[in-house]
């Protein structure tokens, strides 16, 4: 049995001297426990430093994470604020060009109106004047087609476009109406030629429309008793309407 001096010595010893208290566990089989928990403490104090690193790690990674995302946020932002910018820039545009386009519109109607004033007052000071012989023409084909039933304007110094340009006396798209109109005839050979250029103005009014000739015109103001002869009938073999004004006996 120990003293309590001896044991007071023992318990000191094995506090103070590793050896002592290695060789003390081992005569009590507790070497191996503590070498093993030895080894266990070891582990765990790398496995703790390597999850500090990782942890600091992962952490950096977070705040990096963490800044993209308040960039990306940032750039969103800024994005869709350029965007919406971009649309009300838009949507202010639009009303101004559909303002303007509205202001256009009135100004055509005001200005389309105005042309057909004009036109119409033209028409009226040119038939008070008494035009030339050409309207005088077209104003007699009008009244001859309305006893007929059917309305037409007959226009005058029309220009067909048709193998480069063709210029027409008279003419009035429907019903197709064509006819050529002369001052003066002074033989027969110049009426026949005045009824070959009307052959070749049908010909490029029926190309034109892809109608029908409804009525040809041929409207002579001063011709020979002679010419006119002539040409009376040579109208009335090819279907022609004629206009004749004043004819006159050739001096001897």
């Amino acid at each position: 049995m120990l003293t309590p001096e001896e044991k007071k010595r023992f318990l000191k010893a094995l506090e103070v001297d590793e050896e002592f208290r290695l060789a003390v566990a081992g005569l009590l089989g507790l070497g191996e426990v503590l070498r093993e928990l030895r080894e266990l403490k070891e582990r765990m104090d790398r496995f703790m430093q390597l999850s500090e690193e990782r942890w600091r790690e992962n952490m950096k990674r977070w705040e990096e994470s963490e800044k993209r995302s308040q960039e990306n946020e940032k750039r969103w932002e800024e994005w869709y604020e350029s965007w919406k910018k971009f649309l009300e820039e838009n949507e202010r545009r639009w009303q101004e060009n559909e303002r303007r386009w509205q202001e256009n519109e009135k100004r055509w109607e005001e200005q389309f109106r105005f042309n057909r004033w004009l036109q119409s007052a033209l028409y009226e000071i040119r038939d008070a004047l008494g035009g030339g012989f050409e309207y005088f023409a077209a104003r007699a084909v009008g009244a001859l087609l309305r006893e007929r039933g059917v309305e037409c304007t007959v226009r005058v110094n029309v220009t067909l476009p048709v193998d480069g340009f063709k210029e027409v006396d008279l003419f009035c798209p429907e019903p197709l109406v064509i006819g050529e109109v002369s001052v003066s005839l002074r033989s027969a050979e110049e009426a026949e030629g005045l009824l070959e250029q009307l052959r070749r103005s049908v010909e490029a009014g029926e190309r034109l429309t892809g109608r029908r000739v409804y009525l040809k015109v041929l409207a002579v103001e001063f011709a020979p008793a002679d010419v006119a002869e002539h040409l009376r009938r040579r109208c009335e073999e090819e279907g022609v309407y004629l206009i004749l004004g004043r004819t006159y006996e050739r001096p001897f």
